[in-house]
């Protein structure tokens, strides 16, 4: 298969030719017969039967190795779309699975398409009488790729959408090429309405993506990605003669979009060649501003993904770049390295933790596949080099009061696209990075240690806590879309102040550890604490717990509440950048109550510890902020700054700190 954007190829693999080959061969219509019943292993194993000699002879070590990388059992969770199966199938299978999962259950499903060219493009320009097109939502605990090395070798003539609302997370869309066509939008216009964990990523969109959907979301993460039309974000501002629902926060980071429409509060893009100029707090009080726009990213590093090259099954671990902008999506071995599937131990929720570490200390990486891992304790992490890396979403929950994930003094590992659940007994960390007091210098900065799309829950789907969420002592660690979130609408009993506690979401003790699109929720003291130098943060979601008895229960030496980000005294260099905090009484008790933040931000007063482009939102029902940072801002409150937003009580922003 072909490992380039631009079609060209390692040395010594198999071109664009060779590919387009393989797919006019019998193997689509022996993949099609196999996975009807919805079985990967089927449809795997179809594949493997057309293909077994020639992987041998293709590099494998012996025939074990070759079994592993063309006939991988990644069990019944995984669904494998092939090119020959009709519209009408793959529609059906697709709607099935999306509708599968509540987020608050064990359904864990992933969504692969093999190469090739799906649904008909001729109604594109006339979606409401077009026919033959794919359409289907991505469900709750859903993911669905690409298994081409770079997107346009799975080319979707049709919808992979979402209409979401606040509480629409936890699925993703990566590694394609959409044309899009929907019935309720507009010509060539792809919705994916969502808030946060739900990323796009190495997407191509031949048209225009609309993010603003049916109602009012929390925001989500646009990245390394492609839209060459219109990205519609829809007006947020309480000026327009008609409200449009919109994301209150979005970032967007090395993209190339044709155009922008749309703003809220909080809009930060970092490596968007054509986004519109900072403007942030620099406008009117009814149309105050909400972009910032940086040039580059500093530093980012793409999620592993699966791909298939020729026959075999690999996969592409991305390396880190720096100062990056626009859209990258290539696969050589400048980009990054490409791994056998042989090297990972293919785990199953039925493996038990002590198979799981072993295949670890003998040098393996790890494939989580769908489901709950309900593990004894940690999955330990010593080797450098090391990737962790989940399909569908796969849940990790320690169920004796451990950590879930532990990673140690080793460098360049990669932790990414999985989930993180408590157990019913409290563990003092959920994933920890780089042992506690150990050695922090293990870190490299060329090859930094990497979690992404890592999303860590208390009370999600059980009652039960922990101190703290995620834990940093690696220097140079990379956090990329990380959600830490203590539940507050999960089913009733699996939340409550006492019933799934958590002190902390994120807390950094290493330096030069880099933050980007970071939600932290709800936890009952801040929800970040940085006390490492050298920090940069791109984008912070922040709330505070929504849950506090009284305001006497929640007090810090004196002052009201905890900030929602501290940067400890220690700390003399640290920059953060688009931050949204949202404050609203506590709702989840029998009746609302008042309480107040002496701040929303604690942090030293040094020139080399800086802020840029922060919001603080009371959402409705009183209190609030006293100040914004430290005692400077003002207050947000009742009495205002008045809100410029559909749906807010008050909003203030500070531009700049120190200014």
């Amino acid at each position: 298969m072909c490992l380039h954007e631009d079609q060209s190829c390692f040395p010594g693999r198999q071109g664009a030719a060779r590919r387009n080959e393989i797919r006019q061969q019998g193997v689509r219509a022996k993949l099609r017969s196999a996975d009807r019943g919805g079985q990967a292993k089927a449809t795997l194993g179809a594949f493997a039967m057309m293909f077994a000699l020639a992987a041998v002879g293709c590099g494998g070590s012996s025939s074990s190795t070759a079994a592993a990388d063309t006939n991988p059992d990644f069990g019944s969770n995984v669904t494998i779309i092939d090119p020959s199966m009709t519209t009408d199938e793959i529609n059906t299978k697709l709607v099935a699975i999306a509708a599968a999962s509540t987020g608050y259950d064990e359904v864990r499903n992933a969504v692969y398409f093999l190469p090739g060219t799906y649904g008909s493009a001729a109604g594109a320009d006339d979606p409401t009488t077009a026919t033959g097109f794919i359409s289907s939502s991505v469900g709750y605990n859903e993911t669905v790729q690409g298994l081409g090395s770079a997107p346009g070798d799975v080319v979707i003539n049709g919808n992979l959408t979402v209409n979401g609302n606040l509480r629409t997370f936890w699925r993703s869309l990566a590694n394609v090429k959409i044309n899009p066509i929907q019935a309720d939008e507009a010509a060539h216009t792809l919705r994916w309405s969502t808030s946060q964990a739900c990323p796009l990523r190495r997407v191509d969109i031949a048209g225009n993506l609309d993010v603003k959907g049916a109602a009012v979301t929390a925001g989500n993460l646009l990245e390394n990605s492609r839209v060459s039309g219109q990205v519609d974000g829809g007006m947020g501002w309480n000026t327009d003669s008609v409200i449009e629902n919109t994301p209150t926060e979005y970032y967007f980071r090395d993209c190339d979009i044709g155009s922008l429409r749309g703003h809220n509060v909080q809009w930060l893009f970092t490596g968007v060649p054509n986004a519109p100029a900072t403007d942030f707090a620099l406008g009117t009080a009814t149309e105050p501003g909400c972009y910032t726009a940086l040039p580059t990213t500093p530093v980012s590093r793409e999620v592993p993904f699966l791909f298939l090259d020729g026959e075999s099954y690999k996969v592409f671990v991305p390396n880190a770049v720096f100062t990056s902008s626009g859209h990258h999506w290539g696969t050589t071995a400048a980009d990054g390295e490409t791994l056998a599937l042989s090297s990972f131990f293919i785990a199953k929720p039925t493996d038990d933790i002590t198979t799981i570490n072993a295949a670890l200390a003998n040098g393996k990486n790890l494939l989580l596949t769908p489901g709950i891992y309900k593990i004894t304790a940690p999955i330990q992490v010593t080797k450098a080099n090391t990737v962790v890396m989940g399909m569908g979403l796969a849940s990790v929950m320690p169920v004796s009061g451990t950590a879930a994930i532990a990673v140690g003094d080793v460098p360049n590992v990669v932790i990414a696209s999985l989930t993180i659940e408590n157990g019913t007994q409290n563990s003092d960390v959920l994933l920890q990075i780089g042992t506690r007091g150990g050695n922090s210098n293990a870190g490299l900065a060329a090859k930094p240690t990497t979690v992404a799309d890592v999303y860590a829950h208390l009370g999600r789907m059980v009652a039960g806590g922990a101190t703290t969420t995620v834990e940093v002592n690696q220097d140079y660690t990379l956090i990329d879309n990380e959600w830490t979130w203590r539940a507050d609408i999960s089913p009733d009993d699996r939340h409550g102040w006492t019933v799934n506690p958590g002190d902390h979401g994120l807390v950094v003790n290493a330096d030069n550890v880099t933050g980007l699109s970071l939600w932290n929720e709800h936890y009952e003291k801040e929800q970040v604490v940085w006390a490492g130098n050298g920090g940069t943060v791109l984008f912070s979601e922040l709330e505070p717990p929504h849950d506090v008895p009284s305001q006497a229960v929640w007090m810090n030496n004196g002052l009201n509440g905890y900030p929602n980000y501290l940067v400890t005294q220690n700390v003399t260099s640290h920059s953060c950048t688009g931050m949204g905090s949202l404050h609203i009484n506590p709702v989840l008790n029998p009746a609302p109550v008042t309480v107040y933040q002496s701040s929303m931000v604690a942090a030293p007063d040094s020139p080399d510890v800086t802020f840029r482009s922060m919001a603080a939102i009371v959402i409705a029902l009183g209190g609030g902020f006293e100040n914004i940072i430290n005692t400077t801002g003002g207050s947000v409150d009742p009495d205002g700054p008045a809100s410029f937003a559909y749906g807010f009580e008050s909003i203030g922003e500070v531009a700049n700190y120190p200014e």
